[in-house]
């Protein structure tokens, strides 16, 4: 008698184990790889946080694609510089509203119009000497080649250019104050860098 209690309480105490150890196991899912979504990771060359626009930089980086290398490089820079030459122009505009609108200046309109006109001169200067931090060039399966590119420019570069010249312009140069403009670039550039969350 006591040796069928002990082997009933044995299966009981083994069925038990059983089940937690079986409803363990499905309580765990099942890892999805890409593989099995249909879906396929790529590695995008000259792309990435280091080749993001910080307080620093401004940064823009683009692909091109051709049968001949020499235009797919073409198509990449050209794609690139006009991606810079937007965030610039778009950082510009908010450092000239906020310069602006800061000073007391006689006829805001006429000043914020001229400050357009002559940092978008120096601008188109500074986009023909832009550094390029990173180029690979690859060729796919139908016989393209294609060119990764990333680009930047200095916004202290951009910045001194900029005082240059609009220092020596006649009609600015009585109300422009160069610590104030510098400072509002600079909130600017902090500006886009937090704005895109590096």
């Amino acid at each position: 008698m006591k040796v069928m209690y002990y082997l009933k309480s044995i299966l009981m105490l083994t069925a038990m184990v059983s089940l937690i150890i079986m409803s363990g196991c499905k309580s765990k899912e099942k890892a999805v790889s890409p593989q099995d979504t249909g879906e396929t990771l790529i590695d995008v060359y000259c792309s990435g946080t280091e080749y993001f626009a910080n307080a620093e930089y401004f940064r823009a980086n683009q692909v091109g694609e051709s049968l001949d290398q020499a235009t797919a490089k073409k198509k990449a820079m050209s794609n690139a510089r006009a991606d810079l030459a937007s965030s610039v122009e778009t950082t510009i505009k908010g450092v000239i509203d906020n310069y602006v609108n800061s000073r007391e200046l006689n006829n805001t309109e006429e000043v914020e119009e001229r400050f357009e006109s002559l940092t978008r001169e120096v601008i188109n200067q500074k986009l023909t000497g832009v550094k390029t931090i990173c180029e690979k060039t690859t060729k796919t399966d139908e016989g393209k080649y294609k060119t990764y590119i990333a680009i930047e420019l200095a916004g202290d570069e951009l910045m001194n250019a900029m005082n240059e010249r609009l220092s020596k312009d006649a009609k600015l140069k009585i109300d422009y104050d160069y610590e104030q403009f510098k400072k509002t670039f600079e909130d600017e550039m902090k500006k886009m860098e937090e704005e895109r969350g590096y």
